[in-house]
């Protein structure tokens, strides 16, 4: 198989990303997994996917595999990732675009200095649409982990979010509890953990534990779930900057039905073939 590829990152969030306009392939979770080792593979920890689309609206297919080969519905990062490589490789004139994806679409639009922004659609958190496993909505929630009862927020950004206030991320113990949260049996579909340090109302620092990936450098949809979390528990401004390890994401949520939207960097690290 001759399958050309880049390697991409949004603050240090890393993807592989295939052009399946121009060139075809089809792939197995074997294929996945190996390509995602990061001593003998590519490395990266989603692998991203160009395709045409049918659906009405929408001006390319846009799918999403973790590095243990599972489909996901939704990486923010990726998204902007995918609107630089359409661009930079000649796919679209354009510069806004519309992605159909595993579960729903989303528009992105390439800005003049270079940076991406992304409209990540209302957030979802109706609980058995996250889905999570509560008898009524509410800002939050308690949940039993390692014994212990911890205050949670439940929030889908198109895939599910378990989002926890902590005083200190960098010591908070997230390689610890983050498997644990992650497989909770409140989440059916398993659950991306967040962990986010308050520094004031417009800024947070945040740490993501990824479903089927571990802790990531950056999480797109995970930095707009802890600001939907933080706003919905009265401690967070409309505007706020995230600080990940990776860099900052800009994230605004007017509130109620409004969309959440997200301003970020997409870099290309390099071009290979298999």
């Amino acid at each position: 198989m001759s399958l050309r590829f880049t390697k991409m990152h949004g603050l240090g969030n890393d993807f592989m990303v295939l052009d399946l306009v121009r060139q075809q392939a089809t792939l197995t979770q074997a294929q996945v997994r190996a390509w995602s080792q990061r001593q003998t593979g590519i490395g990266f920890d989603q692998l991203l996917i160009v395709e045409p689309t049918t659906k009405a609206g929408c001006d390319f297919g846009y799918r999403i595999y973790n590095a243990d080969g599972g489909e996901v519905e939704h990486c923010g990062n990726g998204a902007r990732c995918v609107t630089r490589f359409i661009v930079d490789k000649g796919l679209s004139t354009k510069s806004e675009f519309t992605f159909e994806m595993a579960r729903g679409t989303i528009a992105t639009r390439l800005e003049a200095n270079g940076l991406v922004t992304v409209d990540m659609r209302p957030p979802i958190l109706v609980p058995s649409q996250i889905p999570f496993v509560a008898n009524t909505q509410a800002a939050t929630y308690p949940l039993v982990v390692d014994g212990k009862t911890c205050e949670i927020s439940a929030v889908s950004m198109g895939n599910p979010h378990c989002v926890m206030v902590v005083d200190d991320v960098e010591s908070f113990p997230v390689l610890q509890l983050g498997p644990l949260v992650e497989h909770h049996s409140a989440f059916p579909q398993r659950v991306n953990a967040g962990f986010m340090q308050i520094v004031n109302r417009g800024e947070i620092r945040l740490r993501v534990y990824e479903r089927g990936s571990g802790e990531t450098l950056a999480c797109g949809t995970g930095a707009c779930a802890a600001v939907v979390a933080g706003r919905l528990r009265g401690l967070l401004d409309e505007h706020v900057v995230v600080h990940t390890h990776g860099g900052d994401l800009h994230i605004g949520w007017a509130g109620a039905n409004a969309p959440v939207w997200k301003t970020g960097p997409a870099v290309t690290v390099f071009e290979g073939q298999l």
